[in-house]
């Protein structure tokens, strides 16, 4: 048992304290079937509001139980597939997390009949949600294996260049992410030079909507971000590179800096494209959290999901002359992407201001050539 604690609860209009209060659910790794529970509670606590408090914590259990937990795993390697995509057919999906495992619950998603399993460098698996097996293999796609790209670094004389970032405060300027949105953001290369990216700087908003809000409002999100070739101006061909996971919290300046040095990652002579996508909540030791990404709200043409909105928000800008955002919806079947433009939409509150680009910055290493 833990040292006594003095616990006091308003709970239904009682009024009682908790003097040892022991509760502990430990959701097992490698088999989160199992459920420990341990509880105690002491004598002080009324009789009548006992009897109210335990249903509920049964119905929190209940809860947890819902939803079962999946792992992706390679058919040859036998390794788990970290941050697969699970979409559900209809615009709508999750992510796996590091270690290839994710939520899935009838409860959550009654009108779901088939998940749609895909990562790069794997053939797509579509399956039955009445009959998921725990285990998901996904096949090689030959065509689609990633290229290793062996980059043998010289020391070499370097110049430091700034695209700076574009940052600002206001709310009603900021594009809301969900994890069914991906956006990307070009860059050309402007030298001659072997160009390499040593830093993305990328603009966020961590503060309430709210004004008058004091309380600082505590976030921990995983983003993902991707580079694309140049198609005649548009994101191509997903270039050889890791994924790059990082966490963002409300701790973060707002001018984030994302070191990106170690990945060796250099503008080919079209430019590229960096993208930015949004995994979900996180814990604090950056591990992606299986929740609920959508609520379903009532409207008299019947019920219509919500993608939940998750913070911080990204600043767009005026301040760019050029169109060189794109956006796309992951959990299509074509994931096209679009322009961010007044094509994209008539009655986008950013588009009509104005507003059509992602203030992304960089920092860069210009070398010497040999």
């Amino acid at each position: 048992m833990p040292q006594d604690k003095l616990l006091h609860f308003n709970y239904l209009n009682y009024s009682f304290s908790i003097s040892k209060f022991y509760f502990f659910i430990g959701l097992w790794h490698d088999n989160r079937t199992i459920i420990n529970i341990f509880y105690y509670f002491s004598p002080q606590i009324p009789i009548d509001p006992m009897k109210k408090l335990f249903p509920l914590l049964l119905l929190f259990l209940a809860q947890l139980t819902y939803s079962q937990t999946y792992s992706i795993i390679d058919s040859v390697q036998n390794t788990s597939i970290s941050y697969a995509t699970i979409s559900f057919g209809n615009g709508n999906g999750t992510f796996a997390d590091a270690d290839g495992m994710f939520r899935f619950s009838k409860k959550w998603y009654p009108d779901i009949d088939s998940l749609y399993i895909s990562s790069v460098g794997y053939k797509e698996r579509k399956l039955a949600t009445n009959s998921l097996p725990s285990k998901i293999f996904l096949e090689q796609e030959v065509d689609e294996l990633k290229e290793v790209l062996v980059t043998a670094e010289k020391k070499r004389k370097f110049k430091t260049k700034k695209i700076n970032s574009e940052v600002h405060n206001d709310y009603f300027s900021c594009w809301l992410p969900t994890v069914e949105s991906e956006i990307a953001v070009f860059f050309p290369k402007n030298s001659a030079k072997p160009t390499k990216i040593a830093s993305i700087y990328l603009p966020i908003k961590t503060e309430s909507s709210n004004k008058n809000t004091t309380r600082p409002q505590y976030f921990s999100t995983l983003f993902k971000i991707q580079f694309y070739s140049n198609n005649n101006g548009s994101p191509g061909k997903r270039l050889a590179y890791d994924d790059i996971i990082f966490r963002i919290t409300n701790e973060d300046k707002t001018n984030f800096e994302l070191d990106i040095l170690k990945d060796k990652i250099y503008i080919p002579k079209e430019g590229i494209f960096i993208s930015m996508q949004v995994l979900g909540y996180a814990d604090k030791e950056g591990v992606l959290q299986q929740t609920k990404k959508y609520s379903e709200i009532e409207t008299r043409r019947g019920v219509v999901k919500v993608s939940t909105t998750f913070r911080p928000l990204l600043p767009f800008t005026n301040k760019i002359n050029n169109y060189r955002t794109f956006t796309r919806r992951v959990f299509f079947k074509n994931k096209a992407w679009q322009r961010f433009d007044h094509n994209y939409s008539k009655t986008n509150n950013l588009i009509q201001k104005n507003f059509t680009n992602y203030g992304m910055g960089l920092k860069l290493r210009l070398y010497e050539e040999d």
